[in-house]
């Protein structure tokens, strides 16, 4: 981080003693002499009038990177968090970028959009982030398209690729705690950025730290004639490009079968009952405890409908009092959906696998049904990535239709699926196993308004026929092979911890040397994305790029499972992903998932040494 040279403003050290740390006493000079927030300002004054030398470190001496789901940090003051300063910075490296990168960037402009995150006390509110990057765009006399609402995170990409705008920004941090925000980058193709966009924009922030005096000026993103609201128009095409995968409308509309959906305090309500009533169903019943917004997430330790039934129980228990079947939920930025149906008796929360086989099956049998004639079975795709459970693969073989597999995070998927596109390959369906989904192309990102109401008229078919969700799950495994996956992740905030795990795998029992048994079991293959190595490749290198921004090691068992270890990019966790594969026809689930769990207890005592690592479990 460029420092403040001499004396320069060495008054602003006065609210505390200097540290004798020269970078810290130059990154406390450079906050002081930037930020106009006074509650992010006074934060560091605090921590400096009161010697807070470690947490002053830990705020201004490192800047946030773009992860698997763009920056995420917590809001308040300093350059590794999400605050006013920040969010300037970025910006401004972004049209840095952008300028060099699209010559007609003051005519083509860009997309911002924003959810109802917020932190009184640091004055970090999504929408007023917003306005800040606005503002910084408009100065530079580059038009932007600013959501006049808070919309669903796929309201973004969605209309970088309507608009032909050169990319977009979504200041959220989807289904993370409270305490947290972030800034979501797309590029003019709809899919979130990867390298190099993401490290240029950083590198062009570090050239170029200092806001512009415009940069402040919030009230022109209320005042620019470069600002422009499409929030109408965007939502009215989105729902008319979302009826392109609406196969059953007239089955829709007589349908017996009740909805509920929880939104998770956050952005999702208006936009699933629109989609709802664009199938032609009546709206889903919603929590109404759980409806509006609420950035304190009030009614959930933990605002992820992926923790399942616990997170689930208001939604569950309306469901019940008003004769409800299935339940839909889609987390606080509306890119996320978990479903749960009510079967003999008892709720089935289907896990992010699980309900993307039912996804899969369902696209893939509507397609024949409606669009075969449209093109070739073999010019058809899926695609997961790398962690996700390999059910797609299965169907594809059977059935004659493309699979591919990504690196974790939809910014992969995204990107892949937009070459293809200009290939002239048609996408059915794409999914990651932490409950994104991609139902259609119209948006190259995860999107759960879309899956919401397509998950809605898929149970309304299988209604129709007598047969449940559930029910259905157990065809497609018994047709394609049971595909038995489990997976839970271990907390851990000490990079260096996690490191140590990682490299012991690399140098198990000797130097660049992988383990060859984990516990009893034995070894076939390693394939390590961190470092690009692969074993069960001839020339030992793999065929997924290369991430050296994460830890990823993958090892396939003798006994077939497959099982990976990596880091998480959004939190500080350590997830593992385990699965058992049967052959179809044959009735195994019982085997497979007794031996699994196995693999895992013997993966996570021999690999990941929680008691020794100081690891905290957390279970899916």
């Amino acid at each position: 981080m460029e420092a403040i040279r001499g004396d320069e403003n060495c008054n602003l050290l006065s609210g505390g003693k200097p540290s004798g740390d020269r970078q810290l006493d130059a990154a406390i000079r450079q906050w002081l002499h930037w930020d106009r927030n006074p509650k992010t300002r006074a934060q560091i004054e605090m921590l400096l009038h009161n010697g807070m030398n470690k947490e002053l470190r830990d705020r201004l001496c490192s800047r946030m990177s773009f992860g698997t789901a763009g920056l995420r940090s917590a809001m308040g003051a300093g350059f590794s968090c999400i605050n006013d300063l920040t969010i300037i910075q970025t910006t401004q490296g972004m049209y840095h970028y952008l300028a060099r990168s699209f010559p007609d960037l003051r005519q083509r402009g860009l997309v911002i959009g924003y959810d109802t995150r917020g932190q009184a006390s640091s004055n970090c509110s999504s929408k007023r982030l917003a306005k800040l990057a606005a503002t910084v765009l408009v100065s530079k006399g580059v038009p932007v398209f600013l959501f006049s609402k808070y919309v669903p995170t796929p309201w973004v990409p969605y209309a970088v690729r309507k608009l032909k705008a050169t990319a977009g920004i979504m200041i959220t941090a989807s289904h993370n705690r409270k305490e947290d925000n972030g800034y979501k980058v797309y590029w003019e193709n709809g899919a979130q950025i990867t390298s190099p966009h993401d490290k240029e924009i950083l590198r062009c922030v570090e050239e170029s730290p200092e806001p512009w005096e415009d940069s402040w000026r919030e009230n022109l993103a209320d005042s620019s004639p470069l600002i422009k609201n499409t929030l109408d128009e965007i939502t009215r095409t989105y729902m008319r490009d979302l009826a392109t995968v609406c196969f059953h409308r007239e089955l829709n509309m007589k349908t017996p079968l009740k909805f509920v959906h929880t939104s998770f305090h956050g952005v999702g309500h208006d936009y699933v009952q629109s989609a709802f009533r664009v199938f032609g169903f009546q709206p889903p019943i919603p929590v109404p405890e759980q409806k509006d917004p609420d950035p304190n997430f009030s009614t959930v330790k933990c605002p992820n409908p992926e923790e399942g039934e616990s997170v689930l129980q208001l939604s569950l228990r309306l469901a019940e009092k008003e004769g409800a079947r299935v339940v839909v939920a889609t987390d606080p930025d509306a890119d996320r959906l978990a479903v749960a149906e009510l079967n003999t008796g008892r709720w089935k929360v289907f896990t992010g696998n699980e309900l993307a086989a039912l996804l899969g099956w369902w696209m893939f049998f509507c397609w024949q049904r409606n669009n075969e004639k449209e093109c070739d079975v073999e010019d058809l795709y899926m695609l997961a990535t790398a962690v996700s459970s390999s059910i797609l693969r299965a169907i594809a073989g059977k059935e004659g239709f493309q699979y591919e597999d990504t690196l974790p995070g939809f910014k992969w998927i995204g990107n892949r699926v937009s070459a293809l596109l200009e290939k002239g390959k048609v996408v059915l369906f794409a999914f990651e196993e932490s409950i994104g989904y991609m139902c259609g192309t119209a948006v190259l990102d995860k999107d759960g308004v879309s899956a919401a109401v397509v998950v809605a008229e898929m149970a309304t078919y299988l209604d129709s026929i007598d047969v449940s969700l559930e029910d259905q799950l157990v065809n497609i495994y018994e047709t394609y092979g049971y595909h038995i996956a489990k997976t839970s992740y271990f907390l851990c905030s000490d990079p260096a911890t996690i490191k140590r795990i990682f490299e012991r795998l690399r140098n198990f029992n000797s130097l660049k040397k992988y383990p060859d048994y984990c516990g009893p079991y034995g070894i076939l293959h390693v394939r390590d994305v961190t470092t690009g190595y692969d074993s069960s490749q001839i020339n030992k290198t793999s065929v997924l790029p290369v991430s050296k921004s994460s830890q990823m090691i993958t090892f396939t068992f003798q006994n077939g499972c497959v099982t990976t270890l990596r880091t998480s990019g959004t939190e500080p966790k350590i997830k593992y992903y385990a699965e058992m594969c049967g052959a179809p026809g044959q009735g195994d689930k019982v085997y497979l998932e007794e031996e699994l769990e196995k693999v895992i207890e013997a993966l996570v005592e021999n690999f990941l040494e929680p008691s020794k690592n100081g690891l905290a479990w957390r279970s899916h």
